[in-house]
């Protein structure tokens, strides 16, 4: 991830849209499925997962117009190379701005995509017309969402946002980030076949990173994790129950 020079440039055309550019990755294939895309990090987030390794991200502040200017001008050179433009954070859906920011991107002729962990659905909802992708985090299973993420009440608002994205008939994937801090092999495989149940086709699990976390006890070596061929062999049992089913390391 990069940090564009031109979002110190005050001297750049102003722009009503204020987003607070944490970073940007100019280009991936990994973060829209099956595109080419460039990825805007947006500062602050709501939550406390104790794996987040992207702590600098937690704190919120309020954005220059500036900064998203900087961006539009950077896309403007990737019109006919790039194919989208992913929205992450943090959790990019803390800043009013998005829905502005997200139809600006469309008027340019990108797709849009977004990573978000549902806490906010009503501004999913505003969202919604912009969109043509989400990654949509599942922490964890009903309550177990809110012990993972460190916040109360969210898996209720977390739930909301499902089943918009079930409803819209969006292209969506859901993601779980294991760290076995906080899940056993048999939580992952009850959270898996709830969503399931619930009507998602796209999953992927992400094995969690433990360089560097929030929450330092996330770092150290778990002794109840499974083997890689548990792992994988509840892969090969979870796949009739999805149209793509992806382990992720």
């Amino acid at each position: 991830m990069t940090i564009l020079t031109g979002l110190d440039d005050t001297s750049a055309q102003p722009n009503s849209v204020r987003l607070p550019i944490a970073g940007l990755v100019p280009m991936t294939t990994l973060d829209y499925p099956d595109h080419l895309a460039c990825v805007v990090f947006l500062q602050g987030c709501p939550l406390r997962c104790g794996y987040c390794h992207n702590p600098s991200m937690i704190p919120t502040r309020r954005g220059e117009s500036h900064e998203w200017q900087a961006i539009l001008e950077f896309l403007s050179t990737r019109r006919g190379l790039l194919e989208a433009v992913v929205f992450s954070g943090g959790e990019p859906t803390v800043n009013a701005g998005l829905p502005a920011a997200a139809k600006e991107v469309k008027a340019l002729g990108f797709k849009v995509g977004l990573h978000t962990a549902g806490p906010y659905p009503d501004r999913l909802t505003q969202l919604l017309p912009h969109l043509d992708w989400v990654g949509l985090d599942v922490k964890g299973r009903g309550q177990e969402f809110d012990r993972i993420c460190g916040r109360s009440g969210i898996w209720q608002r977390h739930a909301r946002s499902l089943g918009i994205l079930l409803d819209s008939g969006l292209n969506f994937e859901c993601r779980t980030t294991i760290h076995w801090k906080d899940f056993q092999l048999a939580d992952v495989e009850r959270l898996a076949l709830t969503l399931a149940d619930c009507g998602v086709r796209h999953y992927a699990l992400q094995v969690a990173r433990s360089e560097q976390c929030l929450d330092a006890s996330h770092a150290q070596p778990v002794t109840h994790a499974p083997s890689t061929a548990r792992l994988n062999a509840l892969v090969k049992r979870l796949e009739p129950h999805f149209s793509r089913l992806e382990l992720r390391h």
